[in-house]
């Protein structure tokens, strides 16, 4: 069997000292492979983005990380400043939520598409051919015309379709993608979604998709990690995590989705995720869950397997079929 694109193995990230009474991310395992889509889905707070922020090496200031996060078998942490920016620049890149963020509002969009390239040492020429290919890739019309933009002139949709482009523009072998359709309406985050679909197809990338919405991962994602409180709580494939989640609170978010033609309305995840000032000795959920036992509340589960799903849960298998 073939290495893992992304491995990461049991990794920690403990923010500066007294900023956090617990690891913000606590002994998180996932792999990606090539052509893969995983999906890395839970409540805001859950740790997701420093997750995917730590594969590229780009952790809070003062934070700490122990662990393993490979790329191609080479570790992210152990990497020289050298080596991450080479890193970042051919083989893994990252769309992020916010397109506006992303990008500097005084800056043309053909200086922002074609950095990466320049700084590469792709002559200019190539570097703007490059970029209409790439727009036009997105579904940007008239790309040339596109390069000499301003962000400002851009919609929402448009502009995310611009990051993404950049985001390929070094051919990377995985693409992060940090809720990359959080800020879109409805309709153009189903385009935006297509378009991370066809391309991860077409260039045979990896893809760790980080979202708060399950029913989004099922449509895209290959197979879902559910974090929550910065540990992994469930993990399985899409279509067997939708089907039939293992854990109380991958249900939880499953009951809290809205679907068409349903009868029964959502029901919210009762109580509030635990914060960063909070650590408690055993489950991080149980005092939101209605399977939780007093024991849940002082001795932390280990993650194990449960009818085809990897679940961190002191009573997976009595709560499985409920």
């Amino acid at each position: 069997m073939a290495a893992p694109l992304l491995d990461i193995e049991d990794l920690h990230v403990r923010l500066a000292a007294g900023r956090a009474a617990r690891p913000v991310v606590d002994g998180v395992s996932l792999h990606v492979a090539s052509g893969e889509t995983v999906g890395l889905v839970g409540e805001s707070g859950s740790g997701k983005s420093v997750t995917c922020r730590a594969v590229l090496g780009l952790l809070p200031r003062g934070a700490a990380a122990t662990g393993a996060v490979r790329v191609d078998g080479s570790d992210v942490l152990a990497m020289s400043a050298a080596r991450l920016r080479e890193l970042r620049r051919h083989h893994v890149a990252m769309v992020f939520q916010d397109p506006r963020a992303a990008v500097n509002p005084i800056r043309r969009i053909g200086d922002f598409v074609t950095e990466g390239m320049r700084a590469a040492g792709v002559p200019r020429e190539a570097a703007l051919g490059r970029a209409e290919d790439l727009l036009e890739s997105v579904g940007i019309r008239d790309p040339r015309t596109a390069l000499r933009r301003y962000p400002h002139e851009f919609s929402g949709g448009m502009l995310q379709r611009v990051v993404i482009a950049a985001a390929l523009a070094g051919e990377p072998r995985l693409l992060l993608a940090d809720e990359p359709t959080t800020a879109l309406d409805v309709t153009t985050q189903a385009e935006v979604v297509s378009i991370l679909a066809r391309l991860r197809a077409e260039r045979a990338m990896g893809m760790l998709f980080v979202t708060h919405d399950l029913e989004l991962a099922a449509a895209i994602c290959d197979r879902v990690y559910v974090m929550y409180a910065g540990r992994i709580v469930e993990a399985q494939s899409a279509d067997g995590l939708f089907a039939r989640p293992r854990h109380p609170y991958t249900a939880g978010l499953l009951g809290a989705t809205p679907r068409l033609g349903s009868e029964l309305p959502p029901r919210a995840v009762p109580g509030r995720p635990v914060s960063l000032a909070e650590a408690p000795a055993g489950c991080a959920f149980a005092a939101r869950c209605a399977h939780a036992l007093p024991r849940c509340a002082d001795e932390q589960p280990v993650q194990r397997e449960v009818g085809g799903a990897r679940v961190s849960c002191l009573r997976a298998e009595e709560t499985a079929d409920d």
